[in-house]
């Protein structure tokens, strides 16, 4: 199949780098952090902003979240609301110069690595070690929103899940003698106590949903049934009829998945509390530190 969907993947690419071509670069008076990826969905993007968000504010930083608006986004945007303030706009640029203007002196853009209009201080490229960047070829042929090769313009690159040492070998070669930080995460359930001793049942419309039901799995928790939806689904009751009718004592689902729900889907559901710890914090946050004073 990537053989035969080479064509349009020769278009995709041609369109963005006409597009890029002709993109006027726009000049911020405040740090930009740009967190990002070139693999669609399922990196751990939101909940690395949320953690960055939080390193900031430890610097006695005033940081602000900027987030392109699409519609079907409004679960992630309410996720964030929950970390701190959050500015969106159909244009990435108006949403930092707005958040510049009300006095927030960082901005932590969520998602634009691949916007050229806005050239961010820092830029961080999220991995998943399951998924790592698939058949390795550009939409629609595979899962890349770009070449590889687009790893030249990171500075940092965050993996969540095992260490992968081949694909390191294989960034450093294509970053040349520029320099590139490689981290490790990994995700740790917060509120696991309340699910212990459990029988579950899971389901999840995001990007990578087995991911999900890895972690779940990995947490030794009693997963009895899993359900999968396409990603930013919108949950009808009869999904829920399906969903109860499971033997399970407890339905439980991403925060993401959460957020989308009804009030009295709500009430009958329970979300995975997760924080993200990265490997070698310590040396994360001086880097970070390292590059809001260097405007």
């Amino acid at each position: 199949y990537p053989v035969l969907l080479s064509p349009l993947t020769f278009l995709y690419f041609s369109v963005l780098k006409v597009k890029n071509f002709f993109t006027r670069q726009k000049k911020f008076k405040i740090p930009i952090i740009c967190v990002g990826n070139i693999y669609v969905g399922g990196t751990g993007k939101t909940p690395l902003v949320r953690e960055i968000y939080k390193i900031i504010k430890s610097f006695g930083k005033n940081p602000a979240i900027v987030k392109k608006y699409y519609d079907y986004l409004s679960d992630e945007i309410k996720m964030l609301e929950k970390t701190g303030k959050i500015y969106t706009s159909r244009k990435r640029n108006t949403a930092i110069f707005l958040s510049a203007s009300n006095s927030h002196d960082v901005a932590i853009l969520d998602d634009g690595f691949q916007d050229f209009s806005i050239i961010p201080s820092l830029s961080i490229l999220c991995f998943n070690s399951k998924q790592m960047i698939g058949n390795g070829q550009i939409i629609p042929a595979g899962p890349l929103r770009e070449s590889l090769k687009a790893i030249q313009r990171a500075d940092c690159i965050i993996i969540n899940g095992n260490k992968n040492l081949e694909f390191e070998e294989k960034i450093f070669k294509l970053k040349g003698n520029k320099k590139l930080h490689i981290f490790y995460s990994k995700y740790k359930i917060k509120n696991i106590e309340k699910l212990k001793d459990k029988t579950i049942t899971a389901f999840a419309g995001i990007g990578n949903p087995s991911n999900f039901f890895d972690l779940l799995i990995k947490n030794n928790l009693n997963l009895n049934k899993i359900h999968t939806f396409p990603d930013h689904h919108n949950y009808s009751k009869e999904d829920f009829e399906i969903l109860n009718n499971e033997k399970s004592n407890v339905l439980v689902t991403t925060e993401k998945d959460y957020y989308r729900l009804n009030e009295n889907q709500k009430n009958i559901c329970q979300f995975i509390e997760v924080d993200l710890e990265i490997e070698n914090q310590e040396i994360f946050k001086n880097i970070i530190k390292s590059y809001l004073w260097k405007l």
